[in-house]
C-alpha cells in the first residue's frame, strides 16, 4: 500500500498538471481574501476575519478535487494496467485506500497553505491576535473534512468509467449534491415536511456547523460515514471486475 501510495504522489507532482491545479487553489484564494474589494475583503472591512476563505474554498475545491482525483482509476483502465495493479499482493481495499489517501495528501498540501492566510490576519489585527481562532480553526477541520468526502468521491467516480473526463465530470455532479443539493431539495415546497431531515444529509450543513468552532461528535461521525461509505462502493466496483 504505501509503494503504491508514494507513486501516486510522485506521479502527480513529476506532471505540470499538479503544480497547475494548486497554483489555481492558490491564487483563487488569494484573490478573493486579499484583491476583491468588498466587505469580504479584511483590508476592505477592517474585521480580522477569514469568512471569505471558508466560502469560496469549497466552491474551488469542487472543481479542482475532481481533477486531482480524476485519473486515479481511469487512468489505469484505459491504459490496460488496472489487471496488473489488482494480481499485486494488496487487497482491493488496499488498493482503494492508497489513491484515496494519495488524493488526501495533495488536497492537504494546498490547505495548509492558508495557514499562510491566518497569521497574516493574525498579526495585521490591532490589537496582535484579535481573530477569532476557535471559528478559524473549526473552519479550517471543517474544509478538511469537506476535502476528504470529496476526494472519496472522486476516488469513486474514477472508478465507474476509463474516461478521465467523464470521470471528472461525475465527481463533480456527486460532490455538488451532496453540499448543496439536498439544500435545495429541502426547500421544495412538498419536501417541507422532512426539509430538516433533507438538509441534514448534506455536506453544507455539517460543515457550517464545524465552521462555528464547535466540533460536534455528530458532525465528525457524518464526514466519517460519507467517507467510509464511498470507498467501501469503490471497492464494490472493482471487486464486480472478477464477478
Amino acid at each position: 500500500m504505501l509503494p503504491l501510495l508514494s507513486k501516486e504522489i510522485r506521479t502527480f507532482f513529476s506532471s505540470i498538471s499538479g503544480y497547475l491545479i494548486l497554483s489555481i487553489f492558490l491564487i483563487a484564494t488569494g484573490l478573493f481574501v486579499w484583491v476583491f474589494p468588498g466587505n469580504s475583503n479584511p483590508l476592505d472591512s477592517g474585521y480580522a476575519n477569514l469568512d471569505v476563505l471558508f466560502e469560496m474554498a469549497p466552491w474551488i475545491y469542487l472543481f479542482l478535487i475532481p481533477a486531482v482525483c480524476m485519473r486515479f482509476f481511469a487512468e489505469e483502465k484505459k491504459q490496460g494496467t488496472i489487471e496488473l495493479l489488482m494480481t499485486r499482493p494488496i487487497s482491493d481495499m488496499g488498493v482503494v485506500l492508497a489513491k484515496y489517501f494519495a488524493g488526501l495528501a495533495v488536497v492537504t498540501f494546498s490547505l495548509l497553505f492558508c495557514l499562510v492566510y491566518y497569521y497574516s490576519i493574525y498579526y495585521l489585527g490591532s490589537p496582535v491576535g484579535s481573530i477569532d481562532s476557535g471559528a478559524f480553526w473549526g473552519s479550517f477541520i471543517g474544509l478538511f473534512l469537506l476535502a476528504g468526502v470529496y476526494v472519496s468521491i472522486g476516488v469513486f467516480a474514477s472508478s465507474l468509467t476509463d474516461n478521465q473526463i467523464v470521470a471528472f465530470l461525475l465527481a463533480l455532479v456527486f460532490c455538488f449534491i451532496f453540499f448543496i443539493g439536498f439544500d435545495y431539495i429541502g426547500e421544495i415546497n412538498s419536501m417541507q415536511y422532512l426539509q430538516n431531515l433533507i438538509v441534514s444529509m448534506g455536506i453544507n450543513e455539517h460543515y457550517r456547523s464545524i465552521s462555528r468552532g464547535i466540533v460536534d461528535s455528530r458532525d465528525l461521525l457524518y464526514f466519517i460515514g460519507i467517507i467510509t461509505a464511498f470507498l467501501l462502493l469503490t471497492r464494490t466496483v472493482l471487486k464486480s471486475r472478477k464477478w
